[in-house]
């Protein structure tokens, strides 16, 4: 648009003053209203940027939010738009989550867990040595000499930390020889994760849920046995990681099938880094996940979650991951994924906390302004998941008669206002893109109405990445592709015995005591569900048991 404009005497004789400002005024405002737009904008991407970074990333935010200031994106241009709240959207528009429990609240069990050993202290009043028994311990008053006899007791408990300490086995396998014949008999070698390797199966378990469950890259480990006295270099342990995951591998694919043979699968990825060689840099790689897990639906099988890994984020790589299945895919809205709903095998499930996530960015680039239009969207999706919290875990006949009672109904009034709201902002605009995300693939976000085993989200699956997202803040890149496969095969092993209930490292201690001469054939006896160890009790299991 040029700068150049004319004033009244510049006009053609004849002309209009009077209507040749007008149009000076019209241009004028029509920039400053794109140069607004252009800021408000920017300050979106910049607040979205600083959350990224510094912010939180949950979703949830506790009731009772001040009132902020006015929005930066609707303003002047969403004036007169006079869209009103859903009903029943009085409250916060965001999830409801608990608020901060005080310390002294007696309905939060903080109580120590009972399987933990107790030591006993007992502390004896002080007396003079005259009056103590043979023990040394005060059998008379301090005062009057007379006999003391216990009235009662007060019973206060500390937690405390033993270090790990590490042990040498040694295997001691006598030779004896028969006196008349001569014959030798000795005991077989036990059986050894490594062929003639150091570590034992509790030290292998150790070292890999250290690396893949609690994010310490092998030379931190290193430095954490040294102070034991114990020289780990991290290259051995590298070494051990390979051998492992060589072990593992007929496990990883026992998960794997049983994670395909069902009819809905939760799949994701993330990136991760992976050092180019001869470069001197690093290249974005990924790691996927499809997770098996119908708790919500009242469905008591195991769950599973397979992670494969990928040199980068074609569509074939899901094709591949998934040939064979047939099913309904929860996933995000990746480009690749609509190669396998044209095959007519995978049905489309989308994820509303995607279709949720622009209109939080929204919400908090107004300051949380309750009355903003993002306040409004997110006010109707909470109701949305209000239903999904109250019939989890029911059947799937009973979640699908209710959503369609309770849910279709909001699903059709939000469809409307987001129709009615699209004309009326720039086509530009964040809130335009927000609307577009949810309409372009309402089918797929409404679809698990008429299906009660389908979930409204694909949070199974983010979940289950949450491990890897930590990971990489710690161990920055991967070495290798091959690096990046053991770290699949390992992430399977950790998360589907964290969904099991199953503490991964006895899990893991209980693999690798056994796997180096199971037979393949009976492989899914290793499995988390299927190899015999207890759940792990958490906090509220042990209220529920007291």
């Amino acid at each position: 648009m040029s700068n150049d404009f004319h004033y009244p005497e510049d006009q053609a004789p004849g002309a209009d003053p009077a209507d040749a400002l007008r149009l000076v005024v019209q241009v004028r405002d029509a920039e400053i209203q794109m140069l607004r737009l252009l800021v408000q904008k920017l300050k979106l991407q910049l607040a979205r940027r600083n959350r990224m970074i510094f912010g939180s990333a949950s979703e949830r935010f506790a009731d009772g939010t001040p009132a902020p200031q006015g929005s930066l994106l609707e303003g002047e241009l969403l004036d007169g738009i006079g869209l009103k709240k859903p009903a029943g959207a009085a409250v916060s528009p965001v999830a409801n989550t608990a608020a901060n429990t005080a310390a002294n609240d007696k309905s939060v069990d903080r109580s120590l867990p009972p399987h933990l050993p107790r030591e006993p202290h007992v502390h004896r009043p002080e007396t003079t040595p005259e009056h103590h028994d043979a023990q040394g311990q005060p059998c008379g008053c301090g005062q009057c000499g007379g006999r003391l006899r216990e009235i009662g007791r007060d019973v206060s408990e500390q937690l405390e930390y033993v270090p790990g300490r590490f042990k040498v086995v040694r295997h001691v396998r006598p030779k004896l020889a028969c006196v008349r014949c001569q014959r030798v008999f000795q005991a077989a070698a036990p059986s050894r994760p490594i062929a003639r390797g150091l570590p034992g199966p509790a030290l292998m378990a150790h070292v890999m849920v250290a690396k893949y469950c609690d994010h310490q890259p092998l030379y931190r480990q290193s430095g954490t046995y040294a102070r034991d006295g114990v020289e780990l270099d991290r290259s051995t342990m590298a070494g051990w990681v390979d051998q492992g995951d060589a072990l593992i591998d007929p496990l990883v694919a026992a998960i794997r099938r049983y994670a395909m043979a069902c009819d809905k699968i939760h799949g994701d990825d993330t990136p991760v880094k992976v050092l180019a060689p001869g470069t001197g840099k690093t290249r974005t790689a990924r790691l996927w996940v499809y997770v098996r897990d119908d708790r919500p639906a009242g469905d008591p099988s195991p769950r599973a979650a397979w992670f494969a890994y990928s040199p980068d984020r074609g569509g074939e790589h899901p094709q591949d991951h998934l040939r064979g299945f047939r099913g309904a895919l929860q996933a995000d809205a990746y480009a690749g994924w609509p190669r396998l709903y044209a095959t007519g095998q995978v049905r489309e499930v989308a994820c509303w906390a995607h279709a949720r996530r622009p209109w939080w960015d929204l919400f908090l680039s107004s300051k949380r302004d309750p009355d903003s239009l993002a306040a409004q969207a997110l006010a109707r999706i909470r109701a949305l998941y209000a239903i999904e919290d109250e019939i989890r875990g029911q059947p799937p006949e009973l979640r699908r008669a209710q959503r369609q009672a309770r849910a279709g109904p909001l699903l059709k009034a939000m469809r409307t206002w987001l129709e009615e709201l699209l004309p009326r902002v720039s086509a530009k605009s964040d809130i335009a893109q927000a609307i577009g995300y949810s309409l372009g693939r309402w089918r797929a976000l409404t679809r698990y109405v008429d299906d009660g085993r389908l979930e409204i989200d694909n949070n199974a699956a983010e979940r289950a990445l949450r491990g890897v997202s930590l990971g990489r803040k710690n161990y920055l890149f991967m070495g290798s592709d091959a690096g990046g496969e053991r770290a699949a095969a390992f992430y399977t092993l950790v998360e589907t015995a964290k969904l099991n209930g199953l503490d991964p490292e006895a899990y893991l201690r209980a693999v690798f005591e056994r796997i180096a001469e199971h037979p393949i054939n009976r492989i899914d006896e290793l499995l988390p569900w299927n190899i015999g160890l207890a759940p792990v009790a958490n906090r509220a299991t042990r209220r529920k048991a007291a």
